[in-house]
C-alpha cells in the first residue's frame, strides 16, 4: 500500500514539473491581428497549457506590405510594436522588403531603434531571391545592428536550404533561424557538423526552428533522422515554434514529447535557447 502511495506521490509530482515547464514559441501568426491573439490564448487555455512567450508576425495576413510599399511596411511594423506593449510575453517580428533597397535598411534601422529584436524575411510569400545582393546588404546590416534574421526555410524554393547556407557563410555576424528545419529536406542541414570542423569557414551564427516540421516527423519512419538531425546541428541552436494558426501549440508540444529528447534537451528546445538569443528576462 506504502509503495502504492508513494508512486502516486511521484507521478503527481512529475506531472507538476511537466506542466511548470517553460515555454517560449517563436513562430506565431497574427492573420487577424488582435484576433489572432485571442484566439491563440483561447486554444491554450482549452488545452490546459501555458506559455511564458511568443514571437510574433504578420505573414499571411492583410498587414505584410510588397515591394514598393514602405510606408505600407513602416505602419504594419508601427501596428506590431503597438499591439506587444499590450500583451506581455509578445515579441514583436518585425519585416521589410529586400527589393525595397536603401529604404528597407533605413526601416531596419529604425525598427531596431524602437526595441525591435527579430527581422523576419520570406522569400516564397515575399517573391524574393534569396541570392539577390539586396538580401545579402539587408541581412548584414541586421548582423550589425544584432537584429535575429528569422527566414522560412520549408523547402519549396529549389535551392532553399543550399542558397540560406550560403547567406549565413557570407554574413557571419548575422544570426539566423531557418524556419522549418528544412522542411522534409531537414536532412541537407547535417552538413553543419562537418562545417564546424572546417577552420575560418562557419561562424556557427545559423539556429532553426521545428515549427511544423516536428508534427510531420513524430511517431513516423524519419523520427530517428529528424532527432540525429536535431543532435548534428545542435540542440542549443533549435528553438520550438508552433506554426499558429495552421497548426496549434498544443499539438506541436504533443509531437514534440514524442521525439525521445531528454529533459535536458527538451528544456533547451521548449525554452532555454529562446532566453539566450533573443535576451529574454
Amino acid at each position: 500500500m506504502k509503495s502504492a502511495l508513494l508512486a502516486l506521490v511521484l507521478l503527481l509530482i512529475q506531472g507538476a514539473a511537466i506542466g511548470q515547464q517553460k515555454t517560449f514559441d517563436s513562430h506565431v501568426h497574427l492573420w487577424a491581428g488582435e484576433a489572432s491573439i485571442r484566439d491563440y490564448e483561447a486554444q491554450l487555455k482549452a488545452a490546459g497549457q501555458s506559455v511564458d512567450g511568443f514571437g510574433a508576425m504578420w505573414f499571411g495576413g492583410p498587414n505584410q506590405a510588397p515591394a514598393g510599399e514602405i510606408e505600407k511596411t513602416r505602419a504594419s511594423n508601427d501596428g506590431l510594436i503597438a499591439l506587444a506593449a499590450r500583451h506581455p510575453g509578445m515579441l514583436p517580428i518585425a519585416t521589410v522588403h529586400p527589393y525595397d533597397g536603401p529604404a528597407a535598411v533605413t526601416e531596419l534601422e529604425r525598427v531596431a531603434s524602437r526595441g525591435i529584436k527579430v527581422l523576419k524575411l520570406h522569400a516564397h510569400t515575399q517573391k524574393f531571391d534569396v541570392t539577390d545582393p539586396r538580401v545579402l546588404t539587408l541581412v548584414r546590416r541586421a548582423g550589425d545592428l544584432g537584429i535575429v534574421v528569422l527566414m522560412d526555410n520549408a523547402s519549396i524554393l529549389p535551392g532553399d536550404c543550399e542558397n540560406l547556407f550560403n547567406l549565413a557563410l557570407k554574413s557571419p555576424k548575422t544570426r539566423f533561424i531557418f524556419a522549418h528545419l528544412g522542411g522534409l529536406n531537414f536532412r541537407f542541414w547535417n552538413i553543419l557538423a562537418l562545417a564546424r570542423t572546417a577552420e575560418g569557414l562557419f561562424a556557427d551564427n545559423i539556429y532553426f526552428d521545428i515549427s511544423a516540421s516536428v508534427v510531420i516527423a513524430a511517431g513516423s519512419p524519419i523520427q530517428d533522422e529528424f532527432v540525429w538531425t536535431l543532435r548534428n546541428v545542435g540542440v542549443d541552436h533549435v528553438l520550438l515554434g508552433s506554426d499558429f494558426p495552421q497548426l496549434s501549440l498544443p499539438r506541436t508540444l504533443a509531437a514534440f514529447d514524442r521525439l525521445g529528447l531528454s529533459e535536458q534537451e527538451k528544456a533547451q528546445i521548449r525554452y532555454g535557447n529562446a532566453r539566450k538569443l533573443f535576451g529574454l528576462k
